[in-house]
């Protein structure tokens, strides 16, 4: 009998061990295990220690979560990290982000402690930190999928309140307070469509239309069957003068609404003023090429900047291999003007596949010419500043690579790299073309 009511209690008392213990309905807190790495190389009492903190974290049992934690002392390297989701548990979120600061400057394990300080951050209002200290768990660990979540929603976030902030200042004619709100923006979102958008019209009211133009051109690319868009991007270029640009905008305009008259009607008058009658088919096919040729690269820059070869003082160079080019009126120019190369053979060899490199270097040579003709181009960049890992100084084209991104012309890729090598697409040779022809206009008023 003595047994059965002993067994008895026994269960009695498990029991109500297990309902005390039982984890909350709603939990406050969000918490990941320690790193298996780290925690491999504590003693087997550290281990212990740490795995019964964790659970008692888990419960929300913060009373005794700090009451094992103290007990570790300091220089445990998951002392801090603990503390501050004991203050979290109990909603000190002030005292939790000291702790987890504390935490990334003696904790081996930095992914533990920034989950926890982005969510101290959050409920101190503060989502721009937040979302920061969840990048930082991204790169150590970019499938989080915690940190991904959170990322995404404060991003979600901060572009609404961004936004609501730019739109009251627009409406407040407060120009300079929109346009900040709105670039902060595309730090979170770097193709939002409306947010370009908005900067374009703003950069115009405030006669930047440099910037303007810039945006315009971003959005086109983003969404490049938006006829509207297009036709904003294009009757701007217009406004400012900048004819080649603003043909080219109407002619990718009118294959997408070949129905419009007035399209066709602007392109006659834009084609009339530029002197161009007749482009052949090969032109409008530039823009669909994996791989431009020497010829595609000297009829772009001919259309683009027409208006600046009228100088009969200017010797036609002897080419003996372009008779058979479609491009070759505009070969004759961009060598005539030492724009292009002519090999010592006076061969231009028109069909030779143009590459990043040597794109660079005929971009600087055509910024040479524009200053010859009295335009302003500015570096954006300073070269010394430039450092290219597939670009050793010895690289021949290293010059002219390292000015042609100075004047922020030509793009990295993500990974930072040049790659001279890599043949140039249409799509890019037209947009590098487009932007000089822009930088000059504007910078030349």
């Amino acid at each position: 009998m003595i047994k059965k009511t002993a067994g008895l209690l026994a269960a009695v008392l498990m029991a109500a061990s297990c309902a005390t213990m039982a984890p909350p309905l709603t939990p406050t807190i969000y918490l990941e295990n320690p790193p298996g790495s780290i925690t491999a190389a504590l003693n087997l009492d550290d281990r212990i220690a740490i795995d019964k903190v964790w659970n008692l974290l888990r419960l929300e049992q913060a009373d005794k979560a700090e009451k094992v934690t103290l007990k570790l002392g300091e220089a445990h390297p998951f002392f801090w990290t603990a503390m501050g989701y004991v203050a979290l548990i109990r909603n000190n979120v002030t005292e939790a982000e000291a702790d987890f600061l504390a935490s990334l400057r003696f904790s081996p394990d930095p992914v533990t402690s920034r989950l926890g300080l982005g969510q101290a951050y959050r409920r101190l209002g503060r989502r721009e930190d937040a979302y920061t200290s969840y990048l930082e768990v991204l790169k150590y660990e970019p499938e989080n999928a915690f940190a991904l979540a959170e990322t995404e929603k404060l991003r979600a976030s901060i572009i609404d309140a961004l936004t609501l902030d730019a739109e009251a200042a627009g409406r407040a004619g407060q120009t300079a307070e929109a346009r900040v709100a709105y670039l902060k923006i595309l730090e979170y979102a770097p193709k939002l469509q409306s947010a370009h958008l908005s900067l374009a019209r703003l950069y115009a009211k405030e006669k930047n239309f440099q910037s303007a133009l810039f945006h315009l051109g971003v959005a086109t690319e983003n969404d490049p069957s938006d006829k509207a868009v297009l036709r904003e991007y294009a009757d701007t270029l217009f406004q400012m003068n900048q004819f080649s640009q603003s043909l080219s905008a109407y002619e990718r305009l009118q294959v997408l609404d070949p129905s419009d008259k007035s399209i066709l009607e602007r392109m006659a008058g834009l084609k009339a003023r530029l002197g161009v009658v007749d482009l052949p088919d090969e032109y409008r096919e530039i823009p669909d090429l994996q791989a431009v040729a020497k010829e595609d690269v000297a009829a772009l820059i001919g259309a683009r900047f027409s208006d600046l070869w009228i100088d009969t003082s200017v010797r036609t160079p002897v080419l003996q291999d372009i008779s058979a080019s479609w491009a070759r009126s505009f070969i004759v120019k961009a060598a005539a003007f030492g724009i292009m190369e002519v090999y010592s053979n006076h061969t231009f060899q028109p069909k030779k596949i143009v590459t990043r490199a040597e794109l660079a270097e005929i971009i600087v040579r055509l910024v040479d010419f524009l200053r010859k003709r009295g335009r302003t181009i500015i570096a954006q960049i300073p070269p010394e500043r430039i450092q290219l890992p597939d670009v050793p100084a010895e690289n021949a084209y290293a010059p002219s690579i390292i000015r042609a991104i100075s004047y922020q012309l030509m793009d990295l890729f993500p990974d930072r790299t040049f790659r001279p090598d890599q043949p140039v697409t249409g799509t890019e040779a037209i947009k590098v073309l487009d932007l000089l022809a822009g930088l000059s206009k504007e910078q030349g008023r």
